[in-house]
């Protein structure tokens, strides 16, 4: 049997990914940790949180390391989606909507998945900038907001820093650009329509994992 090594965590509650695919959880991971994975016994390696700043980052030569030893290793949603942009050339297998962004240059900087989260309960305290674009785009799908709001929101959040990225603080932040009573209405709307997808991206990589062939 493979042993499934997935580092996990505000993307998605470990509940939720244990539902879609049985494997050993691990906290987002940090410089090192793949190769403690591989020394572990991993054959199966999902990268979908990582250390952006708190932490050395997962490095390239870690990862290039893991796959030389035969190991599979996937990326997607978050640092696992810039690590397999960046990667996949050489073995990993990127998944989902960001990965896709990133390797065709549509996305280039990490500030796009950047996002700050509870050390304990991994519940995510920020928004990354890459969740507001698909809330942004939806709203205005719906009427909720014209394009000229789409596009204030988007540089007021683009103008604050990762940690401070919430719908009231870009609201806010849009000041006079955005009107009031829109303002209230998007906020509202957020509440039940916000786009989570890291999410989405996460569950794709479990779901491959799951269907990978013996």
């Amino acid at each position: 049997m493979p042993r499934i090594i997935v580092f996990l965590g505000p993307s998605l509650d470990t509940g939720t990914a244990q539902s879609i695919l049985s494997a050993e959880y691990r906290l987002p991971a940090k410089r090192g940790d793949i190769l403690a994975a591989v020394r572990d016994g991993a054959t199966i390696v999902g990268l979908i949180d990582g250390s952006f700043h708190q932490d050395a980052a997962v490095a390239h030569r870690e990862i290039l390391a893991a796959i030389r030893a035969g190991v599979t290793v996937t990326g997607s949603s978050s640092m696992g989606a810039l690590r397999a942009a960046e990667m996949d050339t050489l073995g990993m297998k990127g998944i989902g909507e960001i990965y896709r962004k990133y390797a065709s240059g549509e996305l280039v900087s990490d500030d796009e998945v950047a996002l700050v989260f509870d050390p304990v309960s991994g519940t995510a305290l920020s928004e990354p900038l890459i969740n507001i674009r698909y809330t942004l785009d939806a709203a205005g799908q719906q009427g909720i907001i014209t394009q000229e709001n789409r596009a204030a929101l988007l540089d007021a959040a683009k103008s604050l820093f990762y940690p401070s990225r919430t719908y009231p603080g870009i609201v806010a932040a849009a000041g006079d650009a955005v009107e009031r009573e829109t303002g209230e209405k998007f906020l509202l709307w957020t509440e039940e329509n916000r786009c989570d997808q890291k999410r989405a991206d996460a569950i794709a990589l479990l779901e491959y994992i799951r269907d990978l062939p013996p």
